[in-house]
């Protein structure tokens, strides 16, 4: 046996609490098929926090996540808090500005049972997490935005070399782990000075990586490549608001957001987070898919495996997929897969997967 690993568990709003419970059994089957002990601590998170403790990511929630190897954070429905906290940074941004999370990094491959526009799709885009033309990631309060007058908008972009440095650096290293080609993602004919520097820092961080082969191209340009050919691509990497909209993009053309995961990760930590919304309007029903957050779990394991050099949790995660895979092959899968199975009728036979693989082994 392992050592235990701490894990937060935020359920969030709107479908989260069905999809994070959901996603933590699936995990924990896993675990115990490989020897693996964790320890899930739940924390306040979202509407309930506000109502609990008078905001959506109280203090404690922080402090404690401090104390974690990595946690699972439900999807969020800030446009439906009450002010001030509607206006203000949502709790994913909050914890990925608090904790330093500089790299969110969104697999999109074709998906079994997914209607796929591309069903080769086999790509990673690791977008940048603490900057760029998301003005709320650049300031150290307030949103970044601000109106001098009533008919004037004003946001800050801000792009440093420090921060794409050490963003490049994950991106080679995940290409190096894969099929070793990178794309660099910028505007740098229009927006010479800070997409140019993006590009030109991570050209930089290149050289250091000689085995992989590096491209690039303009985002307008990169969104009609990933439609007609996103079976070429491997790792891409670009900033923040350019890395939002390629990998929503990425997930579609690869079947669904409701199967695409994601982490967002320091040097040090890491919370698993799907990369779709809340969903409020199904919320509550039992019929929301589980999968993209159950494989953000799965990525979450890899991640840990590599950080604390423990094998046991990246077959935590192979055991996951296998078992997401195995499902959804078997003809049970949510409604928009094409299934009739409920949230909690797709986790049992997950589950049930995992076990039968197990026993059979």
């Amino acid at each position: 046996m392992s050592k235990t690993y701490r894990l937060g568990v935020l359920d969030g709003d709107g479908i989260g609490p069905e999809i994070v419970p959901a996603s933590v059994e699936i995990a924990t089957a896993a675990a115990e098929a490989s020897g693996v002990s964790l320890d899930w601590l739940p924390l306040p998170l979202g509407a309930d926090a506000i109502n609990t403790h008078g905001t959506p990511v109280p203090d404690e929630t922080k402090k404690t996540l401090a104390e974690l190897d990595g946690w699972y954070l439900g999807p969020h429905d800030s446009v439906s808090y009450p002010e001030p906290h509607k206006s203000a940074l949502n709790p994913s941004g909050t914890l990925r500005k608090h904790f330093q999370l500089f790299a969110n990094i969104r697999p999109a491959k074709s998906f079994p049972g997914a209607k796929a526009v591309c069903d080769k799709a086999d790509l990673v885009i690791v977008r940048e997490n603490t900057e760029g033309f998301y003005a709320d990631r650049n300031t150290f309060a307030g949103t970044g935005e601000f109106m001098p007058t009533e008919n004037t908008a004003i946001m800050m972009g801000i792009i440093t070399r420090e921060a794409t440095e050490r963003v490049a650096r994950v991106a080679f290293e995940l290409a190096r782990s894969r099929r070793k080609k990178l794309t660099i993602v910028h505007k740098a004919n229009v927006l010479k000075l800070t997409t140019g520097l993006f590009k030109s820092v991570c050209l930089e961080v290149a050289k250091e990586y000689p085995d992989v082969a590096v491209d690039d191209f303009h985002i307008d340009a990169m969104t009609v490549h990933l439609v007609r050919r996103a079976q070429d691509f491997d790792v891409i990497v670009t900033e923040n608001m350019f890395g939002d909209i390629l990998s929503d993009l990425a997930g579609e053309i690869s079947g669904s957001l409701g199967t695409a995961p994601s982490i967002n990760a320091s040097a040090d930590r890491a919370m698993a987070q799907a990369s779709h919304g809340s969903a409020p309007d199904i919320a509550g029903q039992n019929i929301a898919n589980p999968v993209a957050m159950i494989l953000s779990g799965a990525m979450l394991f890899e991640w840990l495996s590599a950080r604390h050099d423990d094998p046991a949790l990246a077959q935590v995660a192979r055991i996951v997929e296998a078992g997401v895979t195995a499902t959804i092959k078997s003809g049970v899968s949510t409604r928009d897969l094409g299934g009739s199975a409920s949230t909690s009728e797709f986790t049992e036979a997950v589950v049930k997967a995992i076990g039968d693989d197990a026993g059979r082994n």
